[in-house]
């Protein structure tokens, strides 16, 4: 009796567990890659750059993330201050204590007991000087909560 060779098809992410091949891309730079409409890349990308320039006290790590729904980026300093949730209209930026927030430009959004939402739908509307603003605000909050335990 002769045995006859029989294929099995393995996924590459199954294999590279196995064998613990390392991957090139980050959890967040796959993140983008999945999650994030083209035309919203820019969006995050300059985001991101502006994290690492002026903020970069704020860590940068996914959270959550189960087999229903999928995992977003957040930026902590002590707590989280600011979770990236992609959307099909733009990209929401969510201030954990938004509602302690002054808004001298109006623009946050929501209805709930601490966050309040930043929504920027194109790269034209994405100002520097309104998210430092509202950063430097989150981040003044999360020191005055870590230091008043």
């Amino acid at each position: 009796m002769r045995m006859t060779e029989t294929a099995i098809c393995v996924p590459i992410t199954y294999i590279e567990q196995i064998f613990k091949v390392p991957n090139t891309m980050t959890e967040i730079e796959q993140f983008i890659s999945a999650k994030i409409k083209p035309e919203f890349e820019p969006i995050f990308s300059n985001f991101r750059d502006l994290i690492k320039k002026k903020f970069p006290t704020l860590q940068e790590e996914m959270r959550g993330g189960t087999e229903k729904y999928y995992g977003v980026p957040v930026y902590r300093q002590n707590k989280i201050v600011i979770t990236v949730s992609p959307t099909k209209k733009g990209i929401t930026f969510s201030f954990s204590e938004g509602k302690q927030f002054e808004d001298k430009h109006g623009l946050l959004e929501g209805v709930g007991n601490k966050t309040l939402n930043l929504r920027i739908s194109n790269i034209s509307d994405y100002s520097e000087e309104v998210l430092v603003y509202y950063i430097r605000q989150g981040i003044e909050i999360d020191d005055k909560k870590t230091t008043t335990r």
